[in-house]
């Protein structure tokens, strides 16, 4: 295997292949990317077992071939030669070894062979559909930081991507919880996307998911079957495998007759939060919402530290309320609010809080209350 490839273009394939290569591994071959050079170009793909980054870039072929190296020290070596240098990459099947060059830079890397590399086996997917790449980010990224990371509770460890009915419409939603807050994420169902499976993308599909996402004209590829999941634009390729679980009945759980209603400018209210939560060595540590006639007290109070209040006008004519909620809670999702006013609808002190974005039905999340 012979090949040039422009520096910036390697350091961009290789690092989105080697993000997916876990940092401890058992089995030596995980902790390479497969180097696959053909006339039309080069490949590069790295995989945890789980999940598979397939990313193609162009590249001056003279003989085609494949071997594997190491995906942290060809990504760091890629990195650190100059901008602008034509690589020239090689690999000596016989010697078991790979040199890379640039200028007057030259390495030469362990390679390990390529049938030893394990690639995911294709799976036959249900439905194929596109969509555009804000769609998508919109959908994953509002939803995602309710992922729960408890372990124990696997089935919430990622963003349950399926097809629900919104007033007999067929929407693409995405849901994500962790028991003590939820997110709700609608978008309109592509093309292709009725016979959707539902599935839980984990929680590092998600994340790895963003880069393909950058671009809001890309058409992204999305096939989904009962056990995988794969999201594609022409040059990268991401393949999961899905949550073996089955997501709670969430429905339950989105309180539907709060009538208590507060709206608020939703960036003020999060840095409100922020100073008054200062107060407190403790992310965790409850904020409590005072709401009388157009007026918001917001206060934390933490014994060992002091105490703190901030006076917010907002927009509020229901019967004086005091909740408390988890100040981290607040923040996070205030932060997902893109208009200028959160919406909080409220029953009782003790009932979870459903939060909209203004008239923005799109976008729903709950949040538990917390006591004060």
């Amino acid at each position: 295997m012979k090949f040039s490839i422009e520096r910036a273009v390697l350091v961009k394939a290789v690092s989105q292949a080697q993000s997916v290569v876990e940092r401890r591994n058992t089995i030596p071959i995980l902790a390479n990317v497969l180097i696959e050079a053909t006339p039309e170009g080069v490949s590069f793909r790295a995989t945890d077992l789980d999940t598979e980054v397939v990313d193609r870039a162009p590249a001056q072929v003279e003989r085609p071939g494949a071997t594997t190296v190491s995906a942290v020290m060809l990504n760091e070596i890629a990195r650190k030669l100059p901008d602008g240098a034509l690589v020239q990459i090689s690999s000596d099947d016989a010697a078991g070894r790979l040199a890379v060059q640039a200028g007057r830079s030259s390495f030469s890397l362990a390679t390990l062979p390529r049938e030893d590399f394990p690639v995911m086996a294709s799976s036959e997917y249900s439905a194929n559909f596109k969509a555009k790449a804000d769609v998508l980010r919109r959908l994953f990224d509002k939803a995602k930081f309710a992922i729960s990371t408890e372990e124990t509770r696997y089935y919430l460890n990622g963003v349950y991507m399926h097809v629900a009915q919104v007033d007999g419409q067929p929407m693409l939603r995405c849901v994500a919880t962790d028991g003590h807050r939820l997110a709700r994420i609608d978008a309109p169902l592509p093309v292709g996307a009725d016979e959707m499976p539902g599935v839980i993308v984990p929680r590092k599909t998600v994340a790895e998911l963003r880069k393909l996402l950058d671009d809001d004209d890309t058409d992204i590829a999305v096939s989904v079957s009962e056990t995988k999941v794969r999201f594609a634009t022409p040059t990268l390729t991401l393949t999961s495998k899905v949550i073996d679980g089955t997501f709670p009945d969430y429905s339950r759980v989105i309180p539907m007759n709060n009538a208590r209603k507060l709206e608020v400018d939703a960036t003020d209210f999060a840095r409100a939060v922020d100073r008054v939560a200062t107060v407190s060595s403790e992310r965790s540590r409850a904020v409590k919402l005072a709401l009388d006639q157009d007026r918001l007290i917001l206060s934390v109070n933490a014994p060992d530290a002091g105490a703190a209040e901030e006076e917010l006008i907002v927009a509020y004519a229901d019967d004086p309320l005091e909740i408390g909620f988890n100040a981290k809670y607040l923040q996070e999702i205030a932060s997902q609010v893109d208009r200028d006013n959160a919406v909080f609808l409220f029953n009782g002190s003790g009932d979870a809080a459903l939060i909209r974005e203004g008239s923005d039905q799109s976008a729903v999340y709950v949040v538990m209350p917390m006591r004060v």
